[in-house]
């Protein structure tokens, strides 16, 4: 959750920002802190487009060696993650393009994280079913729904920080949202009522 605190604002934090310029000036070192900070919810959002862990560690990865040669263009008075964010959406469209159809895995494992896991065993199960759900209902929806609802439910960015990340204005933010969720509502009523989570 510590990156959560640095999207809200206008421009990256100040250490944040300093690491940064160092990058920018050639310090290699400096980038530890973008990776640490932000390596979790990469792997996350990598998941959601390839559907398969092993990939989604690969294609973050890849985002973040792309963000580093190019990180002399990043504008350091707007906000990191949406900049990053597009270079590791392209990373993983590219990935996807080399996916075979067997190669998909939507079990539990491999879907990303609702939130950390209960301690009590049957809750844990219980949650393990209904990510298996949810995770099925998102694969059904196109991907400029699925995109705005991982961002908005996930990673829990703002509208105007999904804005950013999507290249779209608000306005449109708003009213995709508001489709997005009626798609998947849509989907996962068979499906919530099958598994009696309704």
């Amino acid at each position: 959750m510590s990156a959560r605190g640095t999207t809200g604002q206008s421009g990256p934090s100040e250490d944040e920002a300093r690491a940064i310029v160092a990058c920018q000036n050639g310090d290699r070192d400096a980038y530890e802190l973008i990776v640490r900070r932000y390596a979790g919810r990469a792997v996350g959002v990598a998941r959601s487009i390839l559907r398969y862990a092993a990939r989604a560690e690969d294609a973050a990865q890849e985002a973040f060696v792309r963000a580093y040669r190019a990180i002399r263009r990043f504008d350091i008075k707007k906000s990191f993650y949406p900049w990053f964010y597009r270079i590791l959406k392209n990373v993983c469209l590219t990935a996807l393009k080399k996916i075979r159809p067997g190669d998909f895995s939507i079990d539990g494992e491999d879907a990303p994280p609702l939130a950390a896991p209960p301690n009590d065993p049957s809750s844990h199960a219980e949650r393990k079913e209904l990510r298996a759900v949810i995770d099925q209902a998102m694969s059904q929806l196109s991907d400029a729904h699925r995109d705005i609802l991982y961002l908005s439910h996930f990673e829990e960015l703002s509208y105007r920080e999904i804005a950013e990340c999507l290249r779209i204005p608000i306005g449109t933010v708003m009213s995709r949202l508001w489709a997005a969720r009626r798609a998947l509502k849509n989907v996962l009523g068979p499906a919530m009522l099958e598994t009696g989570n309704e």
